[in-house]
């Protein structure tokens, strides 16, 4: 515990038997719960857990129960409460289909929880996430099962949850003074390309390590958002900024080490994952317009956008007859000029003030 709060650390992991081990031994003690999301791997990570929830790592006295099982009594001012536990119970059959391996998971510090189909990691991140909302964890802690984030750095990402200043912190690599040198430079740029895309999209406009795995998430932040409808895929981070901004959630990120070449295996493909992430994005994009700036809470940045987009869409016929004009025998009207710069004009300047009423909505929101 850190203050008196129960902290878990979820451990999503697919192949990572060699791994595993080191990360769950480097544990710190104020961990109460370390849940390892076996993502139905092939090689021997589900046995290299169980021998260590036997061993001394996987030993505790504190019992946290399921809170989720708790029936709430009816006394006529908490139907709403009524209701939002019957949906969360409906939406059990969205996660991928898993087992607790655990005999006896109430008096284990180390819960191994298998997938009985892969799901990627994002599918495992959520089932993680569901075991820790249900059992009330006070700071939800998420690493990545092949030893790539340093355990050292963890109670500070977890403190600004603990404190209650924010509900979400992120670890930043990439302002790290190693950075340019320790990431590799292909990661770097796809990293850069994709943090990019997301300040847009999320609304959280000065995250600039979108992909990082290192996070810590409130109690109040999991129960707010729905977690099977996290992207499943690499793409799962991006999801996850955009889910909690449209929930309100506030936003830290600290700094924490680049940590590559430690025998973990990526399992990544960078020109494959740029574009589909992107299309995440876009779609992320159009989903947190409508349901924050329209449905929840109007704003004017809603009706800006849209008119910056009606104005570009408007004016690519006339682009293109000014690109053709640059050819010396095809000349340009006049009148189709003006129209041309009319559009521009008026469709930039819309975007860039809805941009700039974005950036200051969501500066709220990150601390």
């Amino acid at each position: 515990m850190l203050k008196n709060k129960t902290v878990a650390v979820v451990l999503p992991a697919y192949n990572e038997e060699t791994q595993i081990g080191k990360v769950i031994e480097t544990m710190p003690n104020y961990v109460d719960r370390i849940i390892v999301v076996n993502d139905y791997s092939k090689d021997k990570t589900a046995q290299v857990v169980q021998k260590y929830i036997e061993s001394r790592y996987g030993k505790t006295e504190m019992e946290i129960p399921d809170a989720s099982r708790q029936k709430i009594v009816d006394n006529g001012y908490n139907r709403a409460e009524i209701v939002a536990q019957e949906m969360t119970r409906q939406q059990e059959k969205d996660f991928v289909p898993f087992e607790i391996a655990n005999k006896n998971p109430d008096k284990s510090r180390i819960i191994l929880i298998n997938h009985k189909e892969n799901g990627s990691v994002g599918a495992a991140m959520a089932t993680g996430y569901r075991w820790c909302r249900d059992h009330n964890i006070d700071c939800t802690g998420l690493m990545g099962g092949d030893g790539q984030m340093d355990p050292d750095e963890l109670e500070e990402i977890c403190m600004p949850v603990i404190n209650g200043e924010v509900d979400y912190v992120k670890g930043n690599r990439l302002i790290h003074r190693s950075a340019l040198l320790v990431i590799p430079r292909l990661r770097y740029l796809g990293n850069s390309v994709l943090s990019l895309l997301n300040k847009i999209a999320s609304g959280y406009w000065h995250v600039s390590d979108s992909q990082t795995g290192f996070t810590a998430i409130s109690l109040g932040a999991l129960k707010a958002i729905n977690l099977h409808k996290i992207y499943r895929s690499y793409g799962c981070p991006n999801d996850m900024l955009i889910k909690l901004n449209i929930a309100f959630c506030t936003l830290k990120e600290v700094p924490i080490k680049p940590i590559y070449d430690i025998g973990e295996k990526s399992k990544m493909k960078i020109f494959k994952l740029i574009p589909r992430i992107s299309w995440l994005l876009f779609k992320g994009f159009w989903k947190r317009l409508y349901i924050k700036y329209l449905f929840r809470d109007f704003h004017p940045l809603f009706l800006l956008y849209h008119l910056s987009f009606v104005l570009l869409l408007i004016n690519i016929p006339f682009l293109i007859q000014v690109i053709r004009s640059l050819s010396p025998k095809i000349l340009l009207p006049q009148q189709s000029l003006l129209i041309f710069m009319f559009l521009t004009i008026s469709g930039l300047q819309s975007l860039f003030f809805a941009m700039w009423m974005d950036i200051m909505d969501n500066d709220r929101l990150q601390k």
